[in-house]
């Protein structure tokens, strides 16, 4: 092992720009040894607090947290060297100019905003394109994106390509990453067994403990904990979350991988298609992720979790958290995710400032090589500030839509609201008094209302998981509190809801018919950043909501949302109409706050925009 180590890159995940502001810069980056590490502003004295985890026998995670003596200048763009071992790690393909830049944003006037990177779908990776779009502004002279918000799906724990899971066995042998005690689990242990089979080894609820109102009971049909319909190679144990982010966020992580070893030995025709298509399409990803570490490296980069991030339908109702809650193999599984999401995502996103108090916890579960997290997970479920804001113009509120449902007490097989009672409380609290507010929201708050109304009837026949019925209008408490904080005379003038999650795009502007809080919401929802949504059945769905929610329709009566006129904005491309599903990021342009221009950029280079 040791001599395999020597022949290790030192640098195994390039640096991640992070949380950025006047007193603070967060960076991370991995390795595969313990090295020394500092960073360098140039022009500006600063001190560099060094935060080191290891993760196994060749795997350190490290942040980094630069404290300037004097408060950085904001839209200015900043050189900054980083050093590791006391040489420069600067390589060409992470710079714009001579030297790796960054701005400390503050008052914002361009966004790069998206969600859902699936790295084995067919489509082209849009960060590629957004790498291209940054790379002219810098030419230019400009600072380009302000921020780079990633607002779910970072990873997909529950949607893992046949050979992606492969190349993270290889992955977690070349690191030497440190295992978790095993789980109760009987999983075979050849990994060409385990391929499209996991699902089948995932916990489930006998059909014996369930309703006898359920008609999987009267056809003796055991319901599975993990409700993903792509299940079939689903990421369980930690060590599988640590390599799955290396190879989402590295290219060098995916040299370490044989990919001629990346081959499917089974007898299943089916499987053996799907295995070489998923290939051909992680090749394509793994050509352009290098442009991708690039743009991470030059702008500021947040994120927030959403449920694949994690597994699919993560929380989405009480019956679903209970049967969690109730076996400890999918409680590790969970936790395992939440974990994870924490090391390469959450640290990042408040620098420290509250994501410490799991750091000691985690580093006590190591124990001879070993991780060992029952105390640790009673922790991690406790932990419940997953979201953030940042004191930009306007101010940045990011919503954690997952840990802070409102159960529905009388039927747990109902809907969850996506924030509880206490945190909408925050939440008004958050937007009062501001004249303007950038709110990232995981799911759409105002979304389609013809989807929405399909989602409704699957939940009213018992099967709200079939169709992820996660929408705000789910839940009759949370949207009713939702709309009253919109209305109040005390919230922004101008407020630009973020979302993702739903695989296609689209801009809606939202007012009130009534009162005279002169107030705009705009729903600017981007998805994905390679993904995309059945083009046939989107066409469909998008000219049906437009026949049965005209703006004189009498169904919108019957919306919770009645109180509010919702203007949809076409797509500048002719044959997408309002909604737009393909592969892209957008590119949100303001102006003293206000929006003033909603693009996306595409995976395949091009350009499109909504009018507004």
């Amino acid at each position: 092992m040791a001599a395999q180590r020597n022949q290790l890159p030192l640098v195994l995940m390039a640096p991640l720009l992070r949380r950025v502001d006047k007193s603070t810069v967060c960076i991370q980056f991995a390795t595969s040894e313990a090295v020394s590490a500092d960073v360098k502003l140039t022009g500006f004295e600063s001190d560099c607090d060094v935060e080191e985890i290891q993760l196994g026998g060749a795997c350190f995670l490290y942040t980094l947290l630069v404290r300037p003596k004097n408060s950085l200048p904001t839209n200015t763009l900043i050189s900054y060297v980083l050093l590791i071992n006391e040489n420069t790690f600067s390589p060409e393909y992470l710079r714009y100019g001579e030297t790796l830049q960054f701005a400390v944003p503050d008052k914002l006037t361009h966004i790069l905003h998206g969600s859902c990177r699936n790295p084995h779908h067919h489509s082209k990776d849009s960060l590629h394109t957004a790498d291209l779009w940054q790379t002219q502004q810098r030419e230019l002279g400009e600072i380009g994106a302000d921020l780079c918000i990633f607002s779910g799906d970072q990873i997909y724990a529950d949607d893992v390509a046949g050979a992606t899971l492969l190349a993270i066995r290889q992955l977690i042998q070349r690191l030497d990453l440190f295992t978790e005690t095993r789980l109760e689990i009987e999983l075979p242990d050849d990994a060409q067994a385990q391929l499209y089979q996991r699902h089948q080894y995932l916990p489930k609820t006998p059909w014996q403990s369930r309703s006898k109102f359920s008609a999987g009971y009267w056809f003796r049909k055991d319901e599975a904990h993990f409700s993903s319909v792509k299940a079939f190679n689903h990421l369980i144990f930690f060590e599988e979350f640590v390599a799955c982010y290396l190879l989402n966020f590295s290219h060098t992580a995916w040299q370490l991988v044989d990919f001629d070893a990346l081959v499917y030995e089974g007898n299943n025709e089916r499987n053996k298609r799907v295995f070489d298509s998923e290939l051909i399409a992680i090749k394509d990803f793994v050509n352009t992720l290098s442009s991708a570490e690039r743009l991470c490296a030059n702008v500021p980069i947040l994120m927030m979790f959403d449920d694949h991030d994690v597994t699919d339908d993560w929380n989405l109702t009480a019956k679903w958290e209970q049967a969690i809650a109730n076996h400890k193999v999918s409680r590790r599984i969970v936790n395992n995710g939440v974990i994870s999401y924490w090391l390469f995502q959450g640290i990042g996103n408040d620098a420290f400032e509250q994501s410490r108090a799991l750091l000691d916890g985690f580093k006590n579960s190591l124990h001879e090589k070993k991780w060992q997290f029952d105390a640790f997970d009673r922790q991690v479920r406790r932990f419940t500030r997953w979201h953030y804001c940042l004191d930009t113009f306007p101010k940045v509120v990011v919503l954690d839509t997952r840990t802070h449902r409102w159960r529905n007490e009388q039927n747990f097989n109902e809907p969850s609201g996506l924030l509880d009672w206490e945190m909408l409380m925050e939440l008004q609290d958050t937007l009062i008094d501001h004249r303007a507010v950038l709110m990232v929201s995981p799911a759409p708050v105002f979304g389609v209302k013809a989807i929405e109304t399909i989602q409704a009837v699957f939940n009213a026949c018992g099967e709200p998981l079939m169709v992820d019925v996660e929408n705000w209008m789910a839940h009759e408490g949370a949207a009713r509190k939702l709309i009253e904080i919109f209305k109040r005379p005390d919230t922004p003038k101008e407020t630009i809801i973020l979302s993702g999650d739903v695989h296609y795009s689209f801009c809606f502007s939202v007012q009130a018919r009534f009162g005279r809080h002169d107030n705009r919401i705009w729903q600017l929802t981007a998805s994905g950043i390679k993904n995309e949504f059945p083009k046939p059945l989107i066409k469909v769905l998008d000219k049906l909501d437009t026949i049965l929610y005209a703006k004189y329709s009498p169904l919108n009566l019957f919306t919770k949302r009645w109180q509010l006129s919702v203007s949809k904005h076409p797509s500048s491309i002719k044959d997408h109409g309002y909604l737009v599903s393909d592969s892209a990021i957008s590119l949100v342009t303001l102006d003293n706050g206000l929006l003033e221009k909603y693009e996306l950029l595409h995976g395949t280079g091009t350009h499109s925009h909504f009018e507004l």
